[in-house]
């Protein structure tokens, strides 16, 4: 009939973690009671896809000590916002108007300017990632012809990185 906030404690019982609410005390014989739970539950990246609580009704009453339980299985999602932000140094070139491709140099300077593209990614939370693929697509050639001469792909920060087929094929 009325609403009333239960008084709940957590314990630790047989290495699991209980949570004991007082539903009331006396209770009446054949009351009907509904209690509704909003649990928060942290450290929960490792646990899966979900997560199963152990609910059970007892009564201190000797005579009739109920002991019906019930398993609820509620699912893990994982929330976490990314953020790609890139840079290129110098963020302006200029190339000469009388420069032209080296066919077959091995020096550097003779397959353009030098610009470093330089990506960072960011989680913004609340969760933290794991197994993040990013795939970075970066156009080197245009009409059958180098766009973009790339030399060197590298990460920083404990990450793997494939290689793409096009990266430095003259070997500069």
């Amino acid at each position: 009939q009325g609403q009333e906030k239960l008084s709940c404690n957590p314990k630790k019982e047989n290495g699991t973690h209980v949570v004991l609410c007082e539903l009331g005390n006396p209770m009446k014989a054949g009351a009907r009671i509904t209690v509704v739970m909003e649990l928060s539950v942290s450290g929960l990246e490792d646990m899966g896809e979900s997560i199963t609580f152990h609910l059970q009704l007892r009564s201190k009453n000797s005579p009739s000590p109920s002991k019906a339980a019930v398993t609820v299985t509620v699912p893990v999602e994982a929330e976490a916002e990314m953020e790609l932000r890139g840079n290129s140094l110098p963020a302006t070139t200029v190339l000469p108007a009388s420069w032209h491709w080296v066919e077959g140099s091995l020096r550097l300077e003779d397959h353009g300017v030098k610009v470093e593209h330089v990506y960072e990614l960011h989680n913004k939370g609340p969760s933290t990632v794991s197994g993040v693929t990013l795939r970075l697509a970066v156009p080197h050639l245009l009409g059958g012809h180098v766009l973009l001469y790339l030399l060197e792909l590298g990460t920083e920060g404990g990450m793997n990185c494939s290689r793409h087929p096009a990266l430095n094929p003259a070997q500069v």
